[in-house]
């Protein structure tokens, strides 16, 4: 793995088998230093991108956490001097500990890399509303995969790393979201640049994030009964276990319920 260079001083690092829990990356350089966006899940996933991030030479002044899930926060300590940039609900999150048992649960392939000891950085800057965090990233606000997400754009380059608000090719997982909420708010994401990096998958643009769309609403006309999707691009996309977990939520929210999905609960074994 290595960093794929999207323009000057933009890269992005890229999970050459993207699937839940093999995330995405962002890394931007400027003269004050790096800017890091998202900081992948386990040790065998942000080892070698923090080598790779160390070895452009600036410093890394600023991490920006475009939710509060373990595939996009794992790493944060990794870049222990460096600023934490985060919503206000992924700050709350951060304050708590971690659920090791149920990392191991949700992505058991990974199982042997959740240590006991586990800790992630909690976020030092909530932001509110859209507001640059340097000169050349701006960070936006969003609801989505939570209701409370971020996305980093560097408008100079036409780039936007969509981090937890996107997945391509890869089934999302909107068990802490609204799958209708999320699918309306993509929109913005398309009209903050052209090139957009997913927190999933592999680099896309508007057609992609229309296909993410589609599968959201998707979930929510199937009415509680994963097996009423219809064909799609997500017929390809893997993790698709994850749409009986997508298709209850979106129906549990319609009748008002904002609980846990059962079908979350039995993969944690609580249900």
């Amino acid at each position: 793995m290595s960093l794929t260079t999207l323009a000057p001083g933009v890269h992005a690092w890229l999970d050459p088998a993207p699937a839940p829990g093999h995330p995405n990356a962002g890394v931007v350089v400027e003269e004050d230093g790096t800017t890091v966006v998202d900081t992948l899940c386990v040790p065998s996933q942000w080892q070698p991108f923090g080598a790779a991030v160390d070895a452009l030479g600036p410093p890394v002044r600023r991490v920006v956490l475009t939710g509060s899930h373990i595939p996009f926060v794992g790493g944060s300590p990794r870049f222990a001097r460096a600023a934490v940039y985060g919503t206000a609900q992924t700050s709350a999150h951060l304050d708590q500990a971690p659920n090791v048992d149920a990392y191991r649960r949700l992505f058991p392939d990974l199982a042997p890399e959740f240590d006991d000891e586990l800790r992630t950085r909690p976020v030092s800057h909530v932001v509110a509303e859209a507001s640059y965090v340097s000169g050349a990233v701006r960070v936006v606000p969003l609801a989505g995969q939570m209701e409370e997400n971020l996305v980093a754009v560097v408008p100079g380059a036409g780039v936007v790393f969509a981090g937890a608000m996107c997945s391509f090719g890869v089934t999302p997982v909107a068990f802490q979201g609204d799958p209708v909420a999320w699918a309306d708010a993509l929109a913005a994401v398309t009209d903050l640049g052209e090139v957009i990096v997913p927190g999933h998958g592999p680099v896309g643009g508007a057609d992609d994030v229309l296909a993410l769309q589609a599968y959201l609403w998707s979930c929510a006309e199937a009415d509680g009964d994963p097996g009423a999707l219809p064909s799609g691009p997500w017929d390809r996309w893997s993790g698709r276990s994850w749409d009986e977990v997508n298709v209850e939520r979106a129906a549990m929210l319609a009748r008002g319920d904002t609980g846990v999905p059962p079908s979350l609960l039995r993969r944690l074994g609580a249900g």
